[in-house]
């Protein structure tokens, strides 16, 4: 059974309604896709259990140089260390902060650290380094950016 159309001012209000939330969805998932491809916080991720280092930054991956991954303990806490090589002959100015994870690889910090700075010089090399808060932390992720003055 068809229904008598009831008026084109309620069929032009229908339309205009369909394309108002047609605009919204547009709008929404283009929100969802810019917030999705943002980068990263941090221009290098190392990881001490697999000694794996993960570059976000290109540019700052071909002016930093990590050297050297290491733990050792300190006084029943692990101390994580990496050495990390300026190969430019400019000063950089970096930001990094460690995480922690235990032996199953949970997160042992209630909180994230705050970022700490540093000046790695022309061509010098500089060891960043922190020792855990928590004494079950056994492995760490340390991310390294830029600072932005």
């Amino acid at each position: 059974m068809a229904f008598p159309s009831r008026g084109k001012g309620r069929d032009l209000a229908q339309t205009v309604g369909k394309v108002m939330m047609n605009k919204w969805l547009f709008s929404f998932v283009v929100l969802v896709l810019v917030g999705c491809s943002s980068t990263q916080t941090a221009g290098l991720t190392v990881e001490s259990e697999y000694q794996r280092i993960l570059y976000g930054d290109k540019v700052l991956a071909s002016e930093l140089e990590v050297k050297d991954i290491s733990t050792a303990e300190v006084n029943d806490h692990t101390r994580g260390v990496v050495r990390v090589k300026n190969k430019t002959a400019s000063d950089q100015h970096i930001q990094y902060r460690f995480y922690w994870y235990d032996q199953q690889g949970l997160d042992v910090n209630a909180r994230t650290g705050p970022w700490r700075q540093a000046i790695i010089r022309g061509m010098d090399e500089m060891s960043l380094s922190e020792v855990a808060v928590a004494p079950n932390a056994v492995h760490f992720r340390v991310q390294i950016r830029e600072l932005n003055q």
